[in-house]
């Protein structure tokens, strides 16, 4: 069996950037996703179709198929008060904000001046090459639930 659209991919997979250091990484078959479904950033899925059970592969993924491309405009300095507690506020501290179409994003605190807060709407992994050390471990039909749900449900089913 191929990925392809409305396959369940398992595999396990080792992120990390040009300069070796690991973002991230999976074992024991922990990682599985809906093909198909943007469950995945997009050069990593188009790299993986059409791959087989016991195929590994090294894929790197450039910005425009990873989180894109950094934007400055995802720059913003606001007041402190716009935060409910400067308890946690430090440089690399993260927030759930609405964005300008009014979808949740995350923003991060790039900088403190006094009260002056800069902080970064881009994605952490924004600007970054992404290099992926992939193994593929099974690959399945997805159920008719999994499907319209659009992600992948474990043995008991889903509990959303």
């Amino acid at each position: 069996m191929q990925i392809e659209d409305k396959k369940i991919v398992v595999m396990n997979y080792t992120l990390t950037t040009d300069d070796g250091e690991v973002l991230d990484q999976s074992s024991d078959g922990s990682f599985a996703y809906l093909h198909g479904a943007d469950n995945i950033i997009a050069g990593l899925e188009n790299a993986l179709t059409g791959k087989v059970v016991g195929d590994t592969l090294n894929v790197k993924v450039l910005p425009d198929e990873g989180y894109g491309e950094r934007n400055d405009e995802m720059l913003q300095v606001v007041g402190k008060e716009m935060f409910e507690s400067d308890d946690e506020l430090e440089v690399g501290s993260q927030f759930h904000a609405e964005g300008p179409d009014g979808q949740p994003i995350m923003i991060t605190v790039a900088a403190i001046e006094g009260d002056n807060i800069t902080i970064d709407g881009n994605h952490p992994l924004a600007g970054v090459n992404l290099n992926f050390d992939v193994s593929i471990i099974d690959i399945r039909d997805a159920s008719e639930e999994e499907i319209s749900h659009g992600h992948v449900h474990g043995p008991d089913g889903h509990t959303h």
